[in-house]
C-alpha cells in the first residue's frame, strides 16, 4: 500500500451516520469499489493532498454565475452531440478565469484516466456542491446525462434568482439604516459640541434634556476610538463563533426569529430544500441520499440540521411528510402538499408547485418589507433629529425670551 494515492471518503453507515474514511488505492474506481463493499453509501471524495486549501476559501468557490455559464455551455455541447472530452477542450480554450482553468483541467484530466464525470467533480469536494455531481451521477446511471444537466440548470438558475432578489431588496433598507446612524453620529460629534460652545459663552442655566444630550454626546467623541475598537472585536468574535457548529445553528436559528426577515429566511430555506428534492429525485436519485444531500444544500444551518436529521426515520420506512412535520421547520402546507405528492405518486411535481408558491410569496414579502421599513426608518430618523434640533433650540428661544424682558 505504499505509495498508493490516499481518497478521503464522506460516506454514509447503515447505521444513518455520517462519517469521513481513508481508503488507500491505486485509482479513485478501485478506492470507490472497496467502500461500497463495505456497505457505505459514498456522498463525496477527493484526493489526500490536493483540494487547493492553501488559497482561501472565497477563492477556492466557483462563482455561481460562472458555474451556470459552464453548464450552459455543457448541455449545448452534450445536445450537439460532442463526446465529453472534447467537450470540455472547447470550454477549456474559452475560459477566463486562471483558478477555474486548472480545476477544469484537472477535470479533464481524470475523465480521460478512465473517472467517471460524477466522480471527477465529486473529488473537489464543496468545491462544487453536492446536489452537481450526484445528479450528474443519476444522469450516467440512467444514459439520461441532457435531461439531468438541464433539470439541475433550471434548479441553478431558480435559487440563484431568488437569493438575488432577496439581497437586493435588504440592500435599500441596509443603505437607508447606515446613513442615518451615520447623519447621528455626525450631528453628536460636531453639530452638537459647536452649539454646546455657543450656550457655554452666555453662562446659561441648560435644560434637563440638553445637558442630558450633551453628556451623551461628550461620551461618544471620548470614547469614539474605543468604541469602534470594542464593535470591532464582538463583530470578529461572533463571526468567529457562528463558523463554529453549535454557533452556526443557533445563530440560524435566531435569524428566522428576526421581525420582516425572518419569515423571508425561513421560506427561502424552504424552497431551496423542495428545489433541491426534486431536482434529484426527478433525476433518478433514491429518496434517502436525495434527502441527505438536499438537506446539505439548505444554507440555513439550523433548517438543514433538522432536515438531515429525518433521513434514518425515512430509511426505516415512515413517509416523508411525517418525517418532516416532526422537525419543526417545515411549514404545514409543505407538508401537506408532499403528503398529497406521496400518495398520488406526483412528489417530483408537488417539490417543485411548494417551490414556486414560495418563490411568489418571498417576492411579496419583500415588497411590503420595504414598503413598511421605509415609512418607520424615516420616521424614526425624523423624530431623532428634531429632537436633538429642540433640546438644543429651546435654550436659545429661552434666552430670547429673557432679552426681550428686558
Amino acid at each position: 500500500m505504499i505509495g498508493m494515492p490516499t481518497f478521503i471518503f464522506r460516506v454514509g453507515t447503515p447505521d444513518g451516520d455520517i462519517v469521513e474514511r481513508e481508503v488507500q488505492a491505486l485509482n479513485l474506481d478501485s478506492a470507490r469499489e472497496e467502500v461500497r463493499r463495505q456497505g457505505l453509501h459514498v456522498f463525496r471524495v477527493r484526493r489526500s493532498g490536493f483540494s487547493l486549501e492553501w488559497i482561501p476559501r472565497s477563492r477556492r468557490v466557483v462563482s455561481n454565475d460562472r458555474f451556470l455559464l459552464f453548464n450552459q455551455e455543457l448541455l449545448a455541447l452534450i445536445r450537439a452531440g460532442l463526446p465529453i472530452l472534447q467537450s470540455f477542450d472547447i470550454m477549456l480554450e474559452r475560459q477566463k478565469s486562471g483558478r477555474f482553468r486548472q480545476v477544469l483541467t484537472e477535470i479533464r484530466e481524470k475523465i480521460s484516466s478512465g473517472v467517471a464525470l460524477s466522480d471527477a467533480f465529486a473529488s473537489f469536494g464543496d468545491l462544487f456542491p453536492p446536489i452537481y455531481s450526484t445528479s450528474i451521477r443519476a444522469g450516467e446511471r440512467s444514459g439520461d446525462l441532457e435531461g439531468v444537466i438541464r433539470r439541475f440548470l433550471r434548479y441553478q438558475k431558480i435559487i440563484v434568482n431568488l437569493r438575488k432578489r432577496v439581497l437586493s431588496a435588504l440592500i435599500y433598507p441596509s443603505v437607508l439604516i447606515t446613513l442615518s446612524i451615520g447623519m447621528i453620529f455626525v450631528m453628536m460629534t460636531y453639530v452638537i459640541p459647536k452649539f454646546t460652545e455657543f450656550y457655554a459663552g452666555f453662562d446659561a442655566d441648560l435644560p434637563v434634556v440638553t445637558r442630558t444630550i450633551i453628556a451623551v454626546s461628550a461620551l461618544v467623541r471620548q470614547n469614539a476610538i474605543a468604541g469602534a475598537i470594542v464593535i470591532a472585536v464582538l463583530v470578529f468574535l461572533v463571526r468567529k463563533w457562528t463558523k463554529t457548529a453549535g454557533g452556526g445553528v443557533a445563530f440560524d436559528r435566531f435569524k428566522l426569529a428576526l421581525p420582516f426577515v425572518g419569515g423571508i429566511f425561513h421560506r427561502f430555506a424552504i424552497t431551496q430544500f423542495t428545489q433541491s428534492l426534486g431536482t434529484l429525485l426527478g433525476g433518478g436519485t433514491p429518496m434517502v441520499p436525495a434527502i441527505e444531500i438536499a438537506a446539505q444544500s439548505v444554507t440555513n444551518k439550523h433548517v438543514s440540521q433538522r432536515i438531515g436529521a429525518i433521513a434514518q426515520r425515512v430509511r426505516e420506512g415512515e413517509p416523508l411528510w411525517r418525517s418532516l412535520d416532526t422537525t419543526g421547520v417545515m411549514s404545514d402546507l409543505t407538508v401537506e402538499m408532499i403528503k398529497v405528492g406521496e400518495s398520488t405518486g406526483a412528489l417530483v411535481e408537488m417539490l417543485s408547485n411548494v417551490s414556486e408558491f414560495y418563490d411568489e410569496e418571498i417576492d411579496s414579502l419583500l415588497a411590503r418589507m420595504i414598503a413598511l421599513i421605509e415609512p418607520i426608518i424615516l420616521v424614526l430618523l425624523g423624530l431623532v433629529i428634531a429632537g436633538l434640533l429642540y433640546a438644543f433650540y429651546l435654550p436659545l428661544f429661552q434666552l430670547t425670551s429673557v432679552g426681550s424682558r428686558y
